[in-house]
């Protein structure tokens, strides 16, 4: 639970509606999951058309997931008709990314008027069980839209 409230009593819906339209996610078959102040959950299915050459999630999917939590998580607590970007991210990949989905959650850290930090974790889920693959620290700026 956090304590953060946010500026936009919409900011579910606008978040919603940016997902939408973020055509990486849906090409690579992400969902929104859970969207609520300062937090955000992104699920994704195993694909393998989505691996490197050893059968892993590709890092580079695992990145863009984190990253695409990260900012949501930031943007449900931007103010109305704002977006975020992508300023700066860390990723430590922490294990191979193999199971059958994958839970990428994000935390706004701190919020400011133009710059928020915000915190990543991809877990890889299999027989009902989930284990850290990756942690991220971001940086997103809050831009007019």
């Amino acid at each position: 639970m956090n304590d953060f409230v946010p500026r936009d009593t919409e900011y579910e819906a606008r978040v919603r509606a940016s997902f939408a339209r973020q055509r990486v996610m849906a090409t690579i078959g992400a969902a929104l999951a859970r969207v609520v102040p300062g937090e955000v959950e992104i699920e994704l299915l195993f694909r393998e058309d989505l691996t490197q050459q050893h059968g892993y999630l590709h890092a580079g999917v695992v990145a863009a997931v984190v990253d695409s939590a990260c900012g949501y998580a930031a943007l449900t607590l931007a103010p109305a008709g704002a977006e975020v970007v992508s300023v700066e991210f860390k990723l430590n990949l922490l294990a191979p990314a193999v199971g059958e989905r994958f839970v990428a959650r994000a935390r706004v850290k701190r919020a400011g008027r133009s710059i928020t930090v915000c915190a990543g974790d991809l877990f890889a889920a299999a027989g009902g069980a989930e284990k850290a693959v990756a942690t991220m620290l971001a940086t997103m700026m809050t831009v007019a839209a």
